[in-house]
């Protein structure tokens, strides 16, 4: 999403798609204006989760406003340090392996959240299966799961993790050699 023709995008995505959960990733481009106008829109469009609407320190308004869809939070949330940052203005945090620096500092992003209340997703940058596995034991508490990686890019590695169609397979041992 890039604030353009979003609305239109999305538009196109149920009326291909009525049967899917969406979930929109503005990617730090929208203002908190074009937040206001689209958040109804997609509500309609029955969108479950936005992701990152507004650029990293200038999400403040997001604690005064009551959106119909709930917001994740992704660059604004790296690290447990950061919860503090986003506490009262999303409802969900995208909590990415590759942000925290790895399984340990993701757990614990995880636990602390959830005591704070918030929501959880998983996500990732790209990468093989060798860096979704210890991702997908975090997805395991999340109600999102965003583990594409392997399918993007060109040959994954030997044993790679299976999926079928949107459904990712549990790891197998031999992944870590």
């Amino acid at each position: 999403m890039d604030g353009g023709c979003d609305i239109e995008r999305v538009t196109a995505v149920r009326a291909a798609r009525p049967d899917v959960e969406l979930v929109v990733d503005a990617n730090q481009a929208w203002t908190m204006q074009q937040l206001r106008d689209f958040a109804g829109q997609l509500a309609a469009l029955d969108v479950k989760l936005i992701e990152q609407p507004l650029a990293v320190g200038q999400d403040g308004e997001l604690s005064e406003f009551d959106s119909p869809i709930p917001l994740c939070a992704d660059e604004s949330c790296q690290t447990s340090r950061s919860l503090s940052q986003v506490a009262g203005k999303y409802q969900f945090v995208n909590i990415k392996l590759d942000k925290t620096g790895g399984l340990t500092e993701a757990v614990e992003l995880a636990r602390r959240a959830q005591a704070a209340g918030l929501r959880l997703m998983v996500g990732c940058m790209g990468g093989s299966s060798l860096s979704m596995a210890p991702a997908f034991v975090v997805g395991q508490w999340c109600e999102f799961v965003d583990l594409d990686g392997p399918l993007l890019i060109k040959s994954d590695m030997e044993h790679a993790v299976r999926y079928n169609g949107s459904w990712m397979s549990a790891p197998e041992a031999m992944l870590w050699g």
